[in-house]
């Protein structure tokens, strides 16, 4: 499952993605993980969330980040939950190339039983219709 927490700047996004996150870590059967850009969240999630900075391991562009989730699924099949803050800052990327990667990350997330929620800086009314069904 795929969800888009989508909103103009200041609109409560990353707060939306804290109390996601501290919320499925009550009941998750796995492992959560979050990949933000930059170190915002440390204070704001539960220690048992894997933080993960896009920063420190050089993520600045979408294929970066498919192969980054795709070896995080690799190396941990536990991880039943992924969050992704500040999308388009992570990725370096417009709305396109940011609507081909909720596109890919929905096959992603079903063909290997994750639930990934991500939150994207943008006009929710702008989206595509494909992508405004994750919204």
């Amino acid at each position: 499952m795929i969800k888009v927490i989508m909103g103009l700047k200041g609109s409560g996004k990353t707060k939306k993605l804290i109390d996601s996150i501290n919320e499925t870590l009550a009941s998750a059967q796995g492992d959560v993980v979050c990949i933000e850009y930059g170190k915002k969240l440390t204070y704001d999630v539960n220690y048992r969330v894997r933080l993960v900075d896009s920063k420190e391991y050089g993520i600045n562009n979408l294929d970066m980040l498919k192969g980054f989730l795709s070896g995080l699924h690799a190396g941990n099949f536990d991880i039943t939950n992924i969050y992704i803050d500040n999308l388009y800052k992570t990725i370096g990327a417009d709305r396109a190339l940011g609507e081909s990667f909720i596109l890919w990350c929905a096959q992603f997330a079903e063909v290997n039983n994750l639930n990934i929620t991500m939150t994207v800086s943008d006009d929710p009314a702008e989206a595509s219709e494909d992508v405004k069904k994750y919204l």
